[in-house]
Parts: C-alpha cells; structure tokens; sequence
C-alpha cells in the first residue's frame, strides 16, 4: 500500500535482467502470467528484453534503470516501483558478477564491489520488500552458484559470495514457509556466451564442457523449482554431482584440487 493509502499492484522484480540468466527468467516468468519489471544498469539492453517479452504475447515489462551496488541504488530503484503504483510479490536476485584471478592481484574495489552487488543489494532488496512479498504469499529466487558449495582459488570472492547467498537462502526458507512464502536458491553451473564470462575475464574453454548448460534451460529449471516450493535447484545432473562432492570428499582434498585447477588455469591465462 502506498503513503496515500491507495493499493500497489503486485509484480514480479527480476534483477541483472539486461541479459543472460536473469533475461531467460524475466522471460519464463512473464510467459507464465505474472507482471514483470526489469532492473539493471544498461536501459538501452533493457529495453531489448522487455520488447523481445512483449512480442511474444506476454505484457510488455516495466523497465527500471538502476546500479544496486551504487550507494543510491536500490532507494532509487524503490522510489521508481513507488512512483509506478507497483510492489514486488515475487523477487529475483539474480545481478551479480565474479572476476577471476588470485585476491592479492585484483583491484580492491572491484572485488568489494562483487560483495556490494552479490551479497549487500541481495539482502537490502530481500528485506527492504519483504512485508509485500509476504502479504501477497509471493517469493523469492536467489540465483546462486554451484560455486557456493566450493572454495573457489582464482575466484575466491566470488564463490564466498554464492555460499552467503545459499546460507540466506535456506535459512529464509525455513522462516518464512508458514507464512506461504517460497524461498529458493537457484545453483546453477556456468552458462555459455553471458556477460558474466566477458566481465569476469574468463575464457569460453574454462570450465568443462560437462558442466556447461544455457541460460534458457537454467531459468525453466530453476522457476519449476522455485515454484514447486525447492529450496535448492541445481539444474543438470553433473552440476549435481559437483554440488556432492564436499560432502563426499574431505575438505583438504576439495580445497587443494580447487587450488592445483587454478594454478593449472592460471599458466594458461598469463
């Protein structure tokens, strides 16, 4: 409800949705009905999406213009929702990014940056839109990693970053399942030809090919998931298996096949 006490319609707010993942389930959200609205940094590629979504039949999504790891970020983007006469009932936390390389070589503030975008803004976004998340018994898909279940050497920030994002997620699902809220972490494995490849400097070749799956395909698994009432989806059966391995394997030996993978990698991309 607004200050004027007049009612907000319910939407769902998908974040990162300029591209990739994040479009694919702007996309499936949006053909199963619910009212969308897109938010990222580049308008111009927000637009493209939002009128890729309109010509297929569904409403054309709101779009939103907004940097969530800028200081104003996220009040900006609250204010534009306000002012539109709108309210998330679902939310999709899917911006975010990762770089690679050892911590000790990346730029400070870029890699305090992954943690103002992957874990700060996810958090402000989830409990600054709770209260109607709750009300209209609506959800949120927090898009992870199955880098959360792996220490990560050569994108240490990055994985430390997606385990938060599991922990918060499981943890709200548990509170939150009474009051008919869904609450779901998306674990995905890399998806091929994104922004995150380019941003992060990675080269197409840099993980195994078995664990690659498209963007189109991650979003579907993950809103059936999510939808279902899952509190973790981790599309595609060899992304499964990697998400077991700390829990088959010691810690030590996970940890130093990261490291000896990373060092391996890193010959290669000097």
């Amino acid at each position: 409800m607004s200050s004027d006490g007049s009612l907000l319609t319910p939407v769902c707010l998908v974040t990162g949705a300029s591209s990739g993942i994040g479009a694919e389930l702007a996309r499936v959200f949006a053909a199963e009905g619910h009212r969308v609205v897109l938010t990222a940094r580049h308008e111009h590629a927000l637009n493209t999406v939002a009128d890729g979504i309109a010509v297929s039949g569904a409403p054309r999504p709101q779009v939103i213009a907004a940097d969530l790891a800028a200081a104003d970020g996220i009040e900006r983007l609250a204010r534009a929702l306000a002012a539109a006469g709108l309210e998330p009932a679902y939310l999709v936390n899917n911006a975010g990014f990762g770089l690679v390389g050892d911590a000790a070589l990346i730029d400070r503030n870029e890699q305090l940056r992954i943690v103002d975008l992957n874990n700060r803004a996810l958090t402000d976004l989830t409990l600054r839109f709770l209260d109607s998340i709750t009300r209209h018994k609506g959800g949120i898909l927090n898009v992870a990693s199955i880098a959360a279940f792996l220490p990560g050497p050569g994108m240490a920030v990055y994985h430390a970053s997606k385990a938060y994002v599991l922990s918060l997620s499981e943890a709200l699902h548990e509170e939150l399942k009474e009051d008919g809220v869904r609450v779901c972490a998306l674990c995905p494995g890399p998806s091929p030809a994104t922004s995150f490849f380019r941003r992060a400097g990675l080269p197409a070749d840099y993980f195994p090919a078995v664990l690659m799956r498209d963007a189109a395909s991650i979003a579907r698994a993950g809103y059936d998931g999510f939808m279902g009432g899952h509190r973790v989806v981790v599309p595609g059966k060899p992304s499964r298996i990697v998400t077991l391995l700390p829990r088959l394997l010691p810690r030590w030996l996970v940890r130093g096949f990261g490291g000896w993978r990373w060092r391996r990698k890193r010959r290669a991309l000097m």
